[in-house]
């Protein structure tokens, strides 16, 4: 133990003063930053110029209902219209090509940003179009089309003789608050897309340590089998004690990472106002992190100790990184019904436990056979694959020159 302690802590002081690691340090929360925060601070701004809207309108019935709502509903912070609208003459009949031909020319000058066309080509069915020059501009299209619907409904009311302004009141949204319901009565708003953004952050960390410490512990082992400075190691250590030191070691350096980002993190939630996960379901998290993290960095040990070149090393890896992205096509089904048969049976397999377990905890702390079970399930796992990654690694080592067949590599699992 005391070997293997200290090859772990060679690991980790060497590799936390690396440029590799600062770089990596950081690149998750910047990444994070510009893809989450910096459009999320640019879709909820508010609009600061008034967007021109116009409308042909080819039934001769909506279109001033509908500009009149555009000008009275969706107000700029100043009070003034925030999508005035201008209805243009009826088309004749069958000879509304060259219209939209002329009022396109005026979205290509900029002098509109777009145009409603409004049609009824069968009974009283109503069709819209929406020409524009920017169809990616899909807030516009949010705010104006229940407003399209809100104008139709009141006209055809209106034809019915009933009052319009029923449509205001029956059309009133209705707005669902979630609640939490926590042990001890105690309950915490939250909705969907915080608790799916939490795990979302909890598996994307996950993923970043596993890659990037992989990656190093790949080339870790190229590096010291081809200056053969693994021989002198394995002169003191053994194999297990050595392939172990180094998995606990950046297994301590992943951890280090774990508790910054998830600093960061908890931060960025207090922040944006999303709940936060409760200490005890965190320590819980921390552990599965601790195991899945080992689990992990032992499978790309076996994988990478035959490896004798830098190309194969990044094939290996990016094939393992992809198999990665297979609990997170996993998280939305798991999500929904935590409780599912899918999600226990999945839970219960030591590669996939600690991203289920990531996704299962902040829904609410599965029964406790379970917990013990995935944990139990989860160490053997670790204690296993990290003795096959110590008899790999030795068997490439002591076979210079020669690659372990697929007969010689089942020989070594049989007898782990």
């Amino acid at each position: 133990m005391t070997k293997l302690l200290g090859v772990a802590w060679w690991e980790y002081s060497e590799k936390i003063k690396s440029k590799a690691f600062i770089i990596s340090l950081v690149l998750l929360p910047a990444v994070v930053t510009a893809l989450v925060v910096v459009p999320t601070l640019f879709v909820s701004r508010s609009e600061t110029g008034a967007k021109h809207i116009g409308i042909v309108d080819e039934t001769g019935l909506y279109g001033p209902a509908l500009a009149a709502m555009l000008k009275d509903r969706l107000l700029l912070p100043d009070g003034s219209p925030g999508f005035p609208a201008e209805v243009f003459s009826q088309p004749p009949p069958g000879d509304i090509l060259p219209v939209l031909l002329s009022i396109d020319s005026m979205v290509l000058a900029g002098r509109i940003e777009g145009y409603f066309v409004l049609s009824s080509p069968v009974g009283d069915l109503v069709e819209a179009q929406y020409r524009t020059n920017n169809p990616a501009n899909v807030r516009l299209q949010e705010k104006i089309v229940p407003l399209l619907r809100e104008a139709v409904m009141a006209v055809k009311l209106k034809m019915r003789g009933i009052d319009p302004g029923l449509v205001s009141e029956f059309g009133q949204s209705v707005r669902l608050r979630t609640f939490r319901i926590s042990p001890g009565g105690v309950t915490q708003e939250t909705a969907f897309e915080q608790t799916f953004f939490s795990v979302y952050m909890y598996m994307m960390m996950l993923f970043f340590i596993i890659l990037t410490s992989g990656q190093l512990l790949v080339r870790s082992m190229l590096e010291e089998k081809s200056s053969r400075i693994v021989e002198l190691l394995l002169s003191s250590v053994s194999s297990e004690e050595l392939m172990a030191g180094k998995i606990v070691g950046l297994g301590g350096l992943g951890l280090t990472q774990m508790m910054l980002w998830g600093s960061f993190a908890y931060v960025v939630g207090r922040i944006s106002g999303m709940a936060v996960i409760p200490l005890p379901n965190a320590l819980l998290l921390g552990v599965y992190f601790i195991l899945g993290y080992l689990l992990y960095a032992a499978v790309f040990v076996t994988a990478g100790a035959p490896l004798s070149t830098e190309q194969e090393a990044q094939q290996v890896t990016s094939l393992f990184s992809l198999g990665l992205i297979v609990p997170l096509g996993l998280s939305l089904p798991v999500m929904q019904d935590p409780e599912s048969t899918l999600s226990v049976v999945l839970t219960m397999i030591p590669v996939f436990t600690p991203m289920m377990m990531a996704i299962r905890i902040p829904l609410g702390l599965p029964p406790l056979p379970e917990i013990v079970a995935s944990l139990g399930l989860l160490g053997l796992s670790v204690i296993l694959t990290m003795r096959l990654a110590g008899k790999v690694f030795s068997a490439s080592v002591l076979l210079t020159g020669k690659r372990l067949s697929l007969r010689e590599l089942r020989s070594i699992v049989k007898n782990t």
